[in-house]
């Protein structure tokens, strides 16, 4: 009686989300009508359903959601930072090492790579034996091969640690998103994957400080040691603060419905003393986790993922239009906007007409946070119009119903790269590289946060599968674009290259807006009978359960 009266007690004073909330036959189309006794937002049903546990992660305490999302996005901030911000050292490493500032730019490029492709790898394993020790693990590598770029003096060992620093925090592209979707209801995506998103944009600004300290008695190392101190330091909030997040809900439902405790199962007993019936199925809560045993290092391991299986079959998700137009986005806005940036400013403002130092040859990306900063309040809005138009649709929410909040974003973007090609081959004056890039990245915030919680939004069941598609495409289509950016500035001219084609092809790409906001319900539809959804039909790489 004791244990049960514990139960009771922890149940009444924590209380435990319900919803009736549910997927239609089509995927990204969700009935969130709601019935009495649910949980609702702006009138809207919750969704995911969550289980009556308070170990499941969609019933934390709102704290320590909060907590888990800033300390994945600084993870987010660091890795992209360690990526992007040895931009202003292209100039210097090439003189140091003796090879061409294209060569020098691999030092980019090739961990820039390693940053995306480690999804294969990374993802499998999380969802095999859980994010926690993957995240953990992953930590460990970036630190070690920071520590080894700190200590590096020749070409090639600068290189290896780099790609192993990266192949590390590249899992800072999946995680997130993960983690979002895993703690979090629908109606919070979007904001959340846009924190994130700012996170990982915020690491623009890093080529400032990387800049300034070049005339240090460390030089460009020093860049490294602050990275690694903020990187151990993160490791240890992770170790203290992020807890298992992967969670069987379904096997929880299935185990909580009894006939004990069904509709029907009505005693005389539980007439003569309902407080005594609430505390019996009060009992059948489970007990929050202590936090000591949150501490573990390892995680739930699913003996039905089959990691080779999930490893191939996510490709397929290259074929899925939704998925395929987040890969170029991401794609697009990475190889044309920041790589492009990156490689260019530091040349150009350095020589004739503008003569500025090597030390401040990193502070372009102060129009890159500009633009963020400014499409920083707009984060929440696409849940915001998708709650709205969900009211006016009799509670029944698509997935295309955040997408309107971009259309200003699709002619302000391509537009900041017109401004920044003709800065640059006419010799304008230097606000017009921060004028254009602010431009650029305001409008990409957009793109980056709000495709991906569509993709997310329209195959919610197979996100970990998608999200292995999506990093090893962006990072493959930016290294593409970003890999040969000077050689062809060199050959073609700054305004017919990043003006003329880089703008024309983002552009097109952002164009694709229109297409999916008339007719993504009827590709989903589509996709939804395709083979493609034929084979990912038990989802999540769980291999069949035995009969």
């Amino acid at each position: 009686m004791a244990r049960k009266l514990l139960g009771g007690s922890q149940a009444r004073n924590s209380h435990l989300v319900r919803s009736h909330a549910h997927e239609e036959e089509i995927p990204g189309t969700v009935n969130v009508q709601t019935v009495e006794g649910d949980d609702a937002y702006y009138g809207q049903a919750l969704f995911p359903v969550p289980a009556e546990d308070p170990n499941d992660p969609l019933q934390w305490p709102r704290a320590k959601k909060i907590t888990i999302l800033v300390i994945i996005c600084a993870y987010s901030f660091l890795g992209n930072a360690a990526l992007l911000g040895p931009g202003p050292y292209l100039t210097l490493w090439s003189e140091l090492f003796n090879i061409s500032p294209a060569d020098a730019s691999t030092l980019i490029s090739y961990p820039n790579l390693a940053y995306g492709f480690s999804s294969i790898f990374l993802v499998p394993l999380y969802l095999k034996i859980g994010r926690r020790p993957v995240m953990l693990g992953s930590l460990l590598a970036f630190i070690a091969g920071l520590a080894g770029s700190s200590q590096a003096n020749t070409f090639s060992g600068l290189m290896a640690s780099r790609v192993i620093h990266c192949f590390g925090a590249g899992i800072c592209e999946a995680l997130p998103v993960q983690l979002v979707n895993d703690i979090f209801f629908l109606h919070e995506r979007g904001k959340h994957i846009g924190y994130y998103t700012f996170g990982m944009c915020f690491a623009a600004v890093s080529t400032i400080p990387a800049a300034y300290m070049l005339p240090t008695q460390y030089s460009w190392r020093l860049f490294f040691y602050v990275i690694l101190a903020f990187a151990c330091a993160l490791f240890v909030f992770t170790f203290l603060f992020v807890e298992e997040t992967s969670y069987d809900r379904e096997a929880h439902m299935h185990h909580s419905v009894s006939p004990k405790h069904s509709e029907g199962a009505v005693t005389s007993d539980t007439l003569e003393n309902p407080e005594e019936a609430k505390v019996e199925d009060a009992a059948g809560i489970p007990l929050r986790k202590p936090y000591l045993k949150t501490l573990l290092p390892w995680g739930r391991t699913d003996p039905n993922v089959h990691i080779f299986t999930l490893t191939w079959r996510s490709f397929s998700y290259f074929l899925v239009p939704q998925v395929l137009w987040v890969i170029t986005s991401f794609g697009i806005i990475i190889g044309l906007g920041a790589l492009a940036f990156n490689y260019v400013f530091p040349i150009k403002i350095t020589a004739a007409p503008y003569n500025w130092p090597e030390a401040s040859s990193g502070v372009q990306s102060l129009g890159s946070l500009l633009g963020f900063l400014l499409a920083l309040p707009f984060t929440s809005s696409s849940d915001r119009l998708a709650a709205y138009l969900t009211r006016r649709n009799n509670g029944i929410r698509e997935a295309e119903m955040r997408l309107g909040v971009m259309l200003p974003a699709m002619i302000i973007a391509p537009s900041g790269l017109v401004v920044y090609g003709l800065t640059a081959q006419l010799d304008l004056h230097w606000i017009g590289y921060f004028f254009g890039s602010g431009l650029a990245c305001w409008g990409g915030y957009f793109y980056y946060c709000f495709t991906l919680a569509y993709a997310v939004d329209s195959y919610n069941s197979d996100t970990s599968e998608m999200l292995i598609a999506i990093n090893v495409g962006k990072q493959a289509v930016s290294f593409g674009l970003g890999f040969g950016v000077l050689d062809w500035v060199m050959a073609r001219g700054y305004a017919a290259i990043i003006a003329g084609a880089f703008g024309a092809v983002f552009l097109a790409n952002n164009l694709m807006l229109i297409v999916f906001m008339l007719r993504g319900k009827q590709i989903r539809k589509f996709m939804s009978t395709s083979w493609v959804a034929k084979l990912h039909g038990r989802g999540g790489g769980k291999a069949p359960e035995s009969p």
